[in-house]
């Protein structure tokens, strides 16, 4: 595991605003990720969900305001510890092991320590089966599959997880949810978007909504699902349109 210096939690995004063509696409943001448990961010489409947890991982520079990792500037030697799983996996033209050692090389791993440990994280994943298969000829699932196992290999403090199950069969989502399940109770930090209300009831702690760009509310999930305080948070979960 790594030192105690390569922390980055909390998360911090203050005043967090993005641009881009004339719109304001995150307008003023302000959000902290501590301690463990898994926060759902949900919302319309387009809210800004996605581009939020991409600032706040590093991924992308905001326009105004700033991120911090544990009262510090984002680094690259950190970056390790924030494990990020797109709604679309992003796998090399490699095996599937050759995909894990591949983020082990990157957090500056030494050589030897990287087949054993990338082979231990296929087998938590269920993959080791397909160890030496090409990545891309997975099946959607077990290609989700792999891009959790590969954010895992690393140690990560925080797990953030972009709608990891979204166009998936109910068997793959049951396993991808399994493994945040047990992700959670290890004291990672999940930090999940997701459009599926099912989803959220079964796996959340805490609900942040997200709409236009700005946090409408953040709430413990049971007080979430009984009374949203937000009007557009309750036409949501009526299942209405919220423009």
């Amino acid at each position: 595991m790594p030192e105690d210096g390569a922390a980055v939690l909390p998360l911090r995004g203050e005043d967090l605003v993005f641009e881009r063509g004339g719109r304001r696409l995150l307008d003023g943001i302000g959000i902290e990720i501590d301690g463990a448990g898994t926060l759902v961010l949900i919302g319309p489409n387009g809210a800004g969900k996605s581009l939020l947890v991409r600032v706040l991982a590093g991924l992308v520079a905001p326009t105004g305001g700033r991120v911090t990792w544990a009262g510090r500037a984002p680094d690259r030697r950190r970056a390790p510890r924030i494990g990020f799983v797109f709604q679309r996996p992003v796998l090399l033209r490699r095996s599937a092991l050759a995909n894990v050692e591949y983020a082990l090389a990157v957090a500056a791993v030494s050589r030897a320590e990287r087949a054993k440990r990338a082979q231990e994280a296929l087998e938590r994943a269920n993959l080791a089966h397909l160890a030496h298969a090409p990545a891309r000829v997975l099946s959607g699932g077990e290609q989700q599959l792999l891009s959790i196992a590969r954010a895992l290999v690393t140690g990560p403090q925080v797990l953030v997880l972009d709608e990891p199950t979204s166009n998936l069969d109910p068997a793959a989502t049951a396993a991808i949810e399994r493994l945040i399940g047990e992700v959670r109770a290890e004291g990672v930090r999940v930090v999940l978007i997701s459009h599926d209300l099912g989803q959220v009831r079964r796996l959340a702690d805490e609900v942040v909504f997200v709409h236009h760009g700005r946090i409408l509310e953040r709430t413990p999930r049971a007080a979430f699902l009984a009374q949203p305080t937000s009007a557009e948070a309750q036409a949501f979960m009526r299942g209405e349109i919220v423009l």
